[in-house]
């Protein structure tokens, strides 16, 4: 398979890879950093906050720069992180969203903005079975693949 790839410990150790996404509140991709299948979300966080390609703008009390984040980075290396990049951490902490979803059912969490872009990158067969030994191209089909994610939902007209 070639390097950063690991046993993925949910398909029987087969080799596999880590995408860590970090996507604005539509969906749009800012950044994306790969690593192996074995690899823990909250290790690869500072990469992925460093990946960030586009300018963002300076946070301030009236316009919040908010990081959504789910239940495997409860702890407090990812919010000392989210604070060194001025980031307003959003998390829940463990047990708290079913506690939520009892109270309010048929909510949604706010996690599916992500999911749903990674769903739009399994639609391409070149991302979803990786063939390539190197890091390198596997990383540039992935940002091509965003590419034109980010391009099919800008280009609509609103």
């Amino acid at each position: 398979m070639g390097k950063q790839t690991g046993r993925n410990p949910t398909d029987r150790g087969k080799r596999g890879v880590k995408r860590a996404l970090l996507v604005d509140g539509r969906g749009i991709p800012r950044a994306v950093v790969i690593a192996g299948a074995n690899t823990n979300h909250h290790k690869l966080m500072r990469q992925t906050l460093e990946a960030i390609a586009t300018a963002r703008p300076q946070p301030s009390p009236e316009a919040l720069q908010n990081l959504c984040l789910d239940k495997g980075y409860d702890d407090d290396k990812p919010r000392a992180l989210a604070r060194e990049f001025a980031f307003t951490v959003h998390l829940r902490t463990r047990g708290e969203e079913m506690r939520e979803r009892v109270r309010h059912a048929g909510a949604k969490a706010r996690r599916g903005v992500v999911e749903r872009t990674h769903s739009w990158l399994n639609r391409f067969r070149c991302i979803l079975i990786r063939r390539e030994k190197k890091p390198e191209n596997d990383l540039a089909r992935l940002h091509f693949a965003l590419a034109i994610i980010t391009w099919r939902n800008t280009a609509r007209p609103r």
